[in-house]
């Protein structure tokens, strides 16, 4: 069966709003993410334990703001379990790259910890979004888009 060319434009004019969505709502993710790193890493945790504890508040606020702002609202009775599958996967991705790309770089380069950050930041957002829109927050068969099953 051939998708008429107005569904096909409508979906892609629906996945680029919520992609645009969900870049507004990691930006301030991230700025969650980073300033919590910052914070626990000056405190003296060890920095991949501040890492994970950063991206985990930050992935709090993430479900949430997605949930809501992103996806409309569209979840299902299994959401938040597929939810913490997909951003556990996350963490594992973010936490592995920024350590990686830290053992890549020079330790006494100023630069070191934020260009870490920001390249593991890249990753797991893309994951993320590929993971919420397929999986987490997707329209479910014979619900309607927006109606939330809670």
């Amino acid at each position: 069966m051939t998708v008429p060319s107005t569904e096909r434009s409508s979906g892609a004019k629906a996945t680029a709003a919520s992609a645009g969505k969900f870049l507004i709502v990691g930006g301030t993710t991230v700025v969650i993410d980073a300033a919590a790193y910052w914070a626990l890493s000056a405190l003296g945790l060890q920095y991949d334990l501040a890492k994970a504890l950063s991206f985990a508040i930050g992935a709090v606020f993430a479900y949430f703001a997605n949930w809501r702002f992103t996806f409309g609202a569209r979840r299902s009775r299994w959401s938040e379990v597929l939810f913490v599958v997909v951003y556990t996967a996350a963490l594992g991705l973010n936490v592995v790259v920024n350590a990686g790309v830290r053992l890549l770089l020079p330790s006494d380069w100023s630069l070191t910890l934020p260009v870490a950050f920001v390249v593991a930041t890249g990753v797991s957002a893309v994951w993320n979004f590929i993971g919420m829109s397929l999986f987490v927050f997707r329209g479910r068969t014979g619900q309607q888009k927006g109606e939330s099953v809670e």
